[in-house]
C-alpha cells in the first residue's frame, strides 16, 4: 500500500460557508479528518461516508491530545495509505502551529500541500464592522499573537515599536493577557483613549463585540462576559464599527430558533436562518423512515401506465417514490402518459430535477387548493395513484372520490419521532435559550406535544415567539393552544424564513 496525500488545510473563522472552495474539495476526499475546536465541526457533514474523524483540539488551555500526539496521528494515518486533511481554525500558518507540522512531516520523509483558510484576524474585525486599513485612519496592520506568557525573561513582541507608524493591531487568543496587554501598550506610547473591539466568536451567529478604549476595556469585558474565543482589535479603525456594523445588524441576528423540521431536511431550513444572523438549533421532533411494507407502493409503481395522474404532496413523497421506481429495476419511461401534480413549488422543483415535467401545481401549498384545481377539469373515472406519508390528511382521496375520481393511497414513508430525550428541550426551554419555536408541518406540531406531558408543551412555548409555515399547521397549533405570531403568505421555507426577518425588522 502506498503512502496516502496529507493536506493541511484552513477551516477559516468559524463560518463554514467561509471554509475555500479547495479546502472543501479536500475535507470530501479525505478518508481521515484530524480537526481542532476552532475548526467548526459542521464542516464534517460534508466528509465522504466512512471517512474517520479525529478530535484533536484545546480549549481553555487543556490539551485534548498533545502536540507531538496529533504529529503522529498525522503521519502514521498518512503512512497507512490514507488521505489525510489536518483540519485547523482560520489560516493554517498563522498563529496556528501548521509551520510545525509541516516540519515534522518532512522530517517524517512525507510530502504535503497546503491549502491556506481565512484567517481569524482579518475575517472577524470585518464581520464586525472594522476594516483593518482605511485611507485615512491607518496605512499598516499588524498580527500579534497575545498568548505570550507575560512573565517569559525575553519577550518575542517588541512592545516599544508597536507605537510607531500608529496602524492598526490585532491581538490573537490575547483574552487571558488582555490587563497585560493594554499595560504593556499603554507604557509604550499609545493613549488611554484609543479605541479597542474585542470580538467573540466573530462570523457565528452568536458573534458577540464589546467596544471601549484602552483605559477601560478590561472593565467592560469583565461586565459582558466575554470569554475566549476572541480576537482584539486596537487603533482608530475601531470608531467605524458604528457605522459599518453589517452583520450584528441583521434582522435575525442573535435569534436563537428551535427547528423541529426532519433532520434530513433541516439543512436548507437551517442555511437560510445563518444567512438572516439567526443561530439555529436543530431538534427535530420527526424522521423520515421507509413504510412498514414496499408493497403496497411496489403493486403501484409497476402498474404505473394504468393511471391518469400522480400526485406528490411533499419533496419526500418524491424522493421515497423515485428511489422505489429505481429499486425495482425500472426508470422513467414508466411515467408515459401519466400526468404529475405536485403540492407547492418545493414539491414541484424536486419533481422536475428528475428531468420531469409537472402538469399541475395549485396555487397554494395544500390539500384544498389541488381539489379546486382539478375540480375544474372533468375526472370523473381517472385514476389517481398519491404516494404520500403513512399517515396524513384525508382531504384529498375522499374529494377525489366525491369528484368521480377514483384514487389509490399508497404509503411512501413514514414520520416518526426521534428517540430524543425531551428533557434537553424541556431545560432549553425554561432557560430561556429559544427565541422562536418553528413548525414546518401538522406533524411536527403533534410529535412536538407528544413529547411532553398534557398541557405542558403549550406552557413551554408561552414566553416566545412561535412561527408556522402555514394554515393548516397553524390551525394545528392552536388547537393545542399555542398561540401563532408568524405565517407567510407563500407556505414554503424560504417565505417562513423572510416571514420571520420582517417580523423582527418591525420590532426593530
Amino acid at each position: 500500500m502506498g503512502v496516502g496525500k496529507i493536506y493541511l488545510v484552513g477551516a477559516g473563522p468559524g463560518d463554514p460557508g467561509l471554509i475555500t472552495v479547495r479546502g472543501m474539495e479536500a475535507v470530501r476526499e479525505a478518508d481521515c479528518i484530524i480537526y481542532d475546536f476552532l475548526a467548526n465541526a459542521r464542516i464534517l457533514d460534508y466528509a465522504k461516508e466512512g471517512a474517520e474523524t479525529i478530535y484533536v483540539g484545546k480549549k481553555g488551555g487543556a490539551e485534548a491530545v498533545s502536540q507531538a500526539e496529533i504529529n503522529s496521528l498525522i503521519i502514521d494515518r498518512a503512512r497507512s495509505g490514507k488521505t489525510v486533511v489536518r483540519l485547523k481554525g482560520g489560516d493554517p500558518f498563522i498563529f496556528g502551529r501548521g509551520g510545525e507540522e509541516a516540519e515534522e512531516i518532512r522530517g517524517a520523509g512525507l510530502s504535503f500541500e497546503v491549502i491556506p483558510g481565512v484567517t481569524s484576524a482579518i475575517a472577524v474585525p470585518a464581520y464586525a464592522g472594522i476594516p483593518l486599513t482605511h485611507r485615512d485612519l491607518a496605512s499598516s496592520v499588524t498580527f500579534i499573537t497575545g498568548h505570550e506568557d507575560p512573565l517569559k525573561q525575553r519577550p518575542n513582541i517588541a512592545w516599544d515599536r508597536l507605537a510607531i507608524g500608529r496602524g492598526t493591531l490585532v491581538f490573537l487568543m490575547g483574552w487571558k493577557n488582555l490587563p497585560f496587554i493594554a499595560q504593556k501598550l499603554m507604557e509604550n506610547g499609545w493613549e488611554g483613549s484609543t479605541p479597542v473591539a474585542l470580538i467573540r466568536w466573530g462570523t457565528m451567529t452568536k458573534q458577540k463585540t464589546v467596544s471601549g478604549r484602552l483605559d477601560n476595556i478590561i472593565d467592560l469585558v469583565g461586565k459582558a462576559g466575554i470569554m475566549p474565543p476572541v480576537v482584539t482589535v486596537v487603533g482608530d479603525v475601531v470608531g467605524l464599527r458604528d457605522r459599518l456594523n453589517w452583520f450584528e445588524t441583521k434582522p435575525l441576528f442573535g435569534k436563537r430558533v428551535l427547528v423541529t423540521r426532519a433532520l434530513e431536511q433541516a439543512g436548507e431550513f437551517t442555511s437560510l436562518l445563518e444567512k438572516n444572523g439567526a443561530e439555529p438549533i436543530t431538534f427535530p421532533t420527526i424522521k423520515t423512515t421507509p413504510p412498514p411494507s414496499w408493497a403496497p407502493l411496489d403493486r403501484a409503481i409497476r402498474r404505473l401506465s394504468g393511471y391518469d395522474w400522480a400526485i406528490f404532496t411533499s419533496v419526500n413523497g418524491v424522493k421515497f417514490f423515485f428511489e422505489r421506481v429505481t429499486k425495482l429495476g425500472l426508470d422513467l419511461r414508466e411515467l408515459k402518459g401519466v400526468k404529475i401534480c405536485a403540492i407547492g413549488p418545493r414539491t414541484a422543483e424536486a419533481v422536475r430535477r428528475l428531468g420531469i415535467r409537472v402538469d399541475l401545481t395549485p396555487g397554494e401549498f395544500r390539500a384544498e387548493s389541488i381539489i379546486d384545481a382539478l375540480g375544474k377539469r372533468n375526472i370523473k373515472g381517472k385514476r389517481f395513484l398519491l404516494a404520500r406519508a403513512l399517515k396524513a390528511r384525508e382531504v384529498l382521496p375522499i374529494e377525489i372520490k366525491r369528484l368521480g375520481g377514483r384514487i389509490d393511497v399508497v404509503p411512501a414513508y413514514k414520520t416518526v419521532r426521534p428517540k430524543k430525550e425531551a428533557d434537553e428541550l424541556k431545560k432549553l426551554l425554561k432557560e430561556g435559550g429559544v427565541d422562536i419555536v418553528t413548525f414546518t408541518s401538522s406533524s411536527t406540531v403533534t410529535n412536538f406535544l407528544s413529547m411532553f406531558k398534557k398541557g405542558e408543551g403549550p406552557e413551554l412555548v408561552r414566553p416566545v415567539y412561535v412561527a408556522c409555515i402555514g394554515p393548516i399547521t397553524a390551525e394545528t397549533a392552536r388547537e393545542a393552544r399555542i398561540r401563532v405570531d408568524i405565517m407567510p403568505k407563500s407556505y414554503t421555507i424560504p417565505a417562513l424564513t423572510e416571514a420571520m426577518a420582517e417580523f423582527f425588522r418591525q420590532r426593530a
